[in-house]
């Protein structure tokens, strides 16, 4: 599982290394990332309270460990309807103090790891956000060795601080 500690020993490791660290999930069945320095934690979803009269991706609220946290359900607020293959196991991501005033969880299929990339993993001009309406910085290519071949998997790079800036006066 990947706690606060692991992320602070993270971080620490590769500090100003110029390497991008991110935390791999899953929504629906697509490959999605943010920066581990936007996070402070992952943490088991856990019953959420629902608020009234609140947008629908925002799920409710939850007390961890005394704070009441704010939580937004990422793929109802991107849109994606499909449902996620196989066996997955929804996580919270917790957001660092940094991304918002409020303390704020996002909800995702399955969180898979996190990854350090070099510069030359990541294009940051081709699908990056042109437009203001899509919070992509980039594609992140994830070499895969399979039995019989190398692979590139490709992992959207989410700019999780202009996501939670556009939705901050709902929050």
């Amino acid at each position: 599982m990947i706690t606060q500690k692991s992320i602070q020993a993270a971080r620490t490791a590769t500090k100003g290394s110029g390497n991008l660290q991110v935390v791999e999930f899953i929504l629906g069945n697509e490959l999605f990332a943010i920066d581990l320095f936007d996070t402070r934690e992952v943490i088991n979803t856990t019953e959420i309270t629902p608020l009234p009269n609140t947008p629908s991706f925002i799920k409710g609220i939850i007390d961890l460990r005394g704070i009441i946290t704010t939580i937004i359900d990422l793929k109802e607020m991107m849109h994606i309807t499909r449902e996620a293959d196989g066996k997955k196991r929804a996580r919270i991501i917790v957001l660092d103090a940094g991304v918002s005033e409020k303390m704020i969880g996002v909800l995702v299929d399955d969180v898979l790891a996190v990854s350090t990339y070099t510069q030359e993993d990541i294009d940051r001009d081709t699908h990056a956000s042109k437009r203001s309406d899509r919070d992509i910085l980039g594609i992140i290519r994830k070499k895969v060795r399979t039995a019989d071949h190398d692979k590139n998997e490709l992992i959207i790079w989410l700019d999780i601080r202009t996501m939670i800036d556009k939705v901050k006066q709902d929050l």
